[in-house]
């Protein structure tokens, strides 16, 4: 995994920003509050994690966006974890059961995107997630710079990684925000994962996968 400060301004607070599969930081270079540091992690070809980097902070909230809720779920919920002081957990998109037919992406389309990956599957895949004309102009404006070889990587290492876990402990997520539109984690299974266990369900409607306006409403807002 990679981590990557945007901002470090020796601020006592952090957003700690878990992105999804395909991300790096030139796709979410975004302005954040005053008062806030921003960190970003990304490529989960491993869950490698300095803790020691965010060790210091007084408050730390967390967004989990798409594959990145569930590594900031498995990190987050390991013992060297225990003393950091997050404060709210967010959700965006994603679940804690990625690759699952009732409660992530359905088993088959993920599988067979990994297996047919290519340009062309990357082309339709971010298409996807933009859902609209607006929303895919601003993607491709913070374009990533990850290589095919890298993205594919990261996709077979997800699905062993997946493969392996057992029953996961569950971070104290405080809100779930669905859009509605999403077309990669389908609204009905983030409703059926999130139900039950805590979390305030926030549904966006006409929100794609990829929502430019919430990633700023949030790094802007972080508290509210």
């Amino acid at each position: 995994m990679k981590q990557f400060f945007i901002k470090k301004e020796n601020c006592s607070r952090l957003i700690l920003f878990f992105a999804g599969w395909g991300s790096d930081e030139n796709l979410f270079k975004r302005k954040v509050k005053d008062g806030y540091d921003y960190m970003i992690c990304f490529d989960y070809q491993d869950l490698e994690f300095d803790f020691t980097s965010i060790m210091e902070y007084e408050e730390i909230i967390v967004l989990g966006w798409s594959m990145g809720v569930w590594v900031a779920n498995t990190v987050l919920t390991k013992q060297r974890a225990k003393d950091l002081k997050i404060t709210k957990a967010v959700s965006f998109n994603g679940t804690i059961y990625p690759i699952n037919d009732n409660k992530g992406i359905p088993v088959d389309i993920f599988k067979g995107t990994m297996e047919s990956f290519s340009e062309k599957v990357l082309t339709k895949f971010r298409r996807r997630i933009c859902g609209n004309t607006e929303n895919t102009k601003e993607f491709l404006s913070h374009l990533p710079y990850r290589d095919i070889d890298s993205l594919k990587n990261e996709l077979i290492a997800l699905w062993r990684m997946l493969g392996q876990s057992n029953n996961i402990s569950v971070l104290k997520w405080d809100t779930a925000v669905i859009g509605t539109s999403d077309k990669i984690f389908p609204y009905e299974n983030q409703i059926a994962a999130w139900n039950g266990i805590g979390v305030y369900i926030v549904s966006e409607n006409n929100m794609e996968h990829y929502s430019p306006d919430f990633f700023e409403k949030f790094f802007m807002n972080p508290d509210k």
